[in-house]
């Protein structure tokens, strides 16, 4: 399985930034860290491992970006706005310096957003703030509220990074071409946040699936049960 190693000045961050990418071809998948998580944790935790066979037959390309979750939600140091202030920009190096770049590896122009925990809420996050450059969101074991990170502060930008809130009003007819999947499981931490979320889905009309495992917990061994089956909804020709 190819393996790079990538690192550069970012823009928009004003730092320098890392990212692993795994395959030598296919469709690009974007695969965020859990909460403060580092741009090699998937690969440690076993969950590139668990995607293996789709990455050597050339099917998929991953890439796994770093977080900076120590410099925004759980930055305590420093006030709630330049908490989501760090966020937004995340938000458009990810969308500017990773995705535009690679999502015309596909004939549809667009990427596979993933990731498990906190990094199920960037996913989704990302997915429904830019859907037209996204065809699947899976996320696992996601939450989809970061209110409880800003200690009670509220703003513009805290509301268009809450899914929670801002999904009850778009309208941008991507978001109906979007495969997506919220996975998790009854003894999941975040099951009630994904019953939620599956609701606010329904209640527009975007066709979806709920995914309740039985009986695992909010752990990696879940996450890489996971991964390999969503991968398989992709449409590779």
């Amino acid at each position: 399985m190819k393996e790079r190693y990538l690192n550069w000045y970012s823009p928009n961050l004003s730092r320098e930034m890392e990212m692993l990418v795994f395959g030598h071809s296919g469709y690009p998948v974007v695969l965020f860290p859990t909460s403060m998580g580092s741009f090699y944790e998937n690969k440690d935790m076993g969950l590139i491992e668990s995607a293996r066979w789709y990455v050597e037959q050339g099917l998929i390309q991953i890439y796994c970006p770093d977080s900076i979750d120590k410099d925004s939600f759980y930055n305590k140091q420093i006030h709630p706005v330049h908490r989501i202030e760090n966020h937004d920009w995340y938000d458009k190096m990810i969308c500017h310096e990773i995705v535009e770049k690679v999502r015309h590896n596909t004939p549809s122009g667009k990427v596979v957003v993933a990731g498990c925990s906190f990094g199920g809420y960037h996913a989704a996050n990302f997915a429904f703030r830019h859907p037209g450059y996204v065809s699947h969101l899976f996320s696992m074991s996601g939450i989809f509220n970061i209110k409880s990170y800003l200690d009670g502060f509220h703003n513009d930008t805290v509301f268009y990074h809450s899914p929670d809130d801002y999904l009850h009003g778009l309208n941008d007819y991507e978001l109906w071409n979007m495969d997506v999947v919220l996975g998790t499981s009854n003894w999941d931490i975040c099951f009630d946040a994904n019953l939620k979320m599956s609701k606010l889905l329904a209640d527009k009309h975007m066709e979806h699936w709920l995914d309740i495992r039985q009986e695992k917990q909010h752990d990696w061994p879940l996450w890489k049960e996971m991964f390999p089956h969503y991968l398989s909804r992709i449409k590779f020709s």
